[in-house]
C-alpha cells in the first residue's frame, strides 16, 4: 500500500540529510511501529507518507500514486490520515463533533454523509457521548481520540500517528493504544505508529528502527528486540521485559530467548519453579 523507495530529503540544502536513501513499505492491514532517537528521520518519514513533504530524490507511492503528482494529492491525503503528537495542534473547532466534521466538509461531502461519518468516527474511538463537549474541557487522551476521529472521518486506508502518546500520562496512553489497536484489528486499517516507547512497539506486526535517516532494522518485534546489542549501538533501549530477562540470565537464571512482555517473563519464571 505504501512504498518509500530510495528517498532522500533535507530541510535545507546545506543541512545534513533527514532521510538518506531510505526504503520502507507498509502492506494493507499491517501495524508497523517506527522507532528511533530524535533526529533519526522517523517524523520526516511520516510526513512523506501523505505528501506533507516531498522527496528530493527517490519515490513515495500510495496505492501506486506518486506523491509528487499534484493531481493525486487530495486522493493520497484521503487514503493516508495523519495524527500528530500534540492534539491541540489538530483541533480547529469549539465543539467536538464540529471538529470531526471539518475534514469531510472540506471534501465537499453532502451534509447527511458528514453526519454519518462523524457519528461513526466518534463511535470508533469511544467518544460518542462527548460529541457536544468543548475540546478544551477534555483530558489529553480524550483530545487525542478526537484527533484520531477527525482523521477517521476522512475514511483513510492507513493511519499514520507521529508520537501520539508522547504528551500523555499512562492512562491517556493506554486509551489511545487501545483505540488504534482496535481500528487495526476490527477494520483492517493499516497503522504506522511512530514512538520512542519500547513497550508500545511490542504490540506491532513489524518494528522498523531508524537512525541517520536510514532504516537500520526491520522485522517482527521478537526478531528485532533479540538484537539488544545493535539497538544500544543505535542509542535505543529495549522493552522492560527484555532488559529484565537479560539481567536475570546474567545472574544464571535459565530463561528462554525472545521474551517480550512482562506477562511472558512472569510465565517463564513460574515454569522454573
Amino acid at each position: 500500500m505504501l512504498e518509500v523507495k530510495d528517498v532522500t530529503f533535507a530541510y535545507e540544502p546545506a543541512t545534513a540529510l533527514a532521510l538518506d536513501h531510505a526504503d520502507f513499505s507498509v502492506q494493507r492491514g499491517e501495524f508497523v511501529v517506527v522507532l528511533g532517537m530524535n533526529g533519526s528521520g522517523k517524523s520526516t518519514l511520516a510526513r512523506h507518507l501523505n505528501a506533507l513533504l516531498l522527496p528530493r530524490e527517490g519515490t513515495v507511492l500510495v496505492d501506486g500514486m506518486d506523491t509528487r503528482d499534484e493531481k493525486h494529492l487530495w486522493e493520497i491525503r484521503d487514503r493516508v490520515g495523519m495524527v500528530f503528537q500534540n492534539p491541540d495542534n489538530q483541533i480547529v473547532a469549539a465543539v467536538v463533533e464540529e471538529d470531526v466534521a471539518f475534514g469531510p466538509e472540506n471534501q465537499g461531502r453532502p451534509p447527511e454523509e458528514i453526519r454519518r461519518r462523524v457519528t461513526e468516527a466518534l463511535a470508533s474511538v469511544g467518544m460518542s457521548e462527548m460529541r457536544s463537549r468543548a475540546p478544551h474541557l477534555l483530558s489529553g487522551g480524550q483530545k487525542q481520540r478526537v484527533a484520531i476521529a477527525g482523521a477517521l472521518a476522512l475514511r483513510p486506508a492507513c493511519l499514520v500517528l507521529d508520537e501520539p502518546t508522547a504528551m500523555l500520562d499512562p492512562s491517556g496512553r493506554a486509551e489511545v493504544i487501545q483505540v488504534v489497536r482496535r481500528l487495526n484489528r476490527d477494520l483492517g486499517m493499516a497503522v504506522v505508529w511512530i514512538t520512542h516507547f519500547m513497550e508500545e512497539a511490542v504490540l506491532a506486526d513489524r518494528v522498523v528502527v531508524m537512525a541517520a535517516g536510514k532504516v537500520q532494522l526491520d522485522g517482527p518485534p521478537r526478531q528485532v528486540f533479540t538484537q539488544a546489542k545493535r539497538l544500544r549501538e543505535l542509542r535505543l533501549d529495549v522493552p522492560p521485559a527484555v532488559a529484565a530477562a537479560e539481567r536475570l540470565r546474567a545472574r544464571g537464571v535459565k530463561l528462554p530467548e525472545g521474551l517480550l512482555t512482562l506477562e511472558e517473563l512472569v510465565d517463564a519464571l513460574c515454569l522454573l519453579r
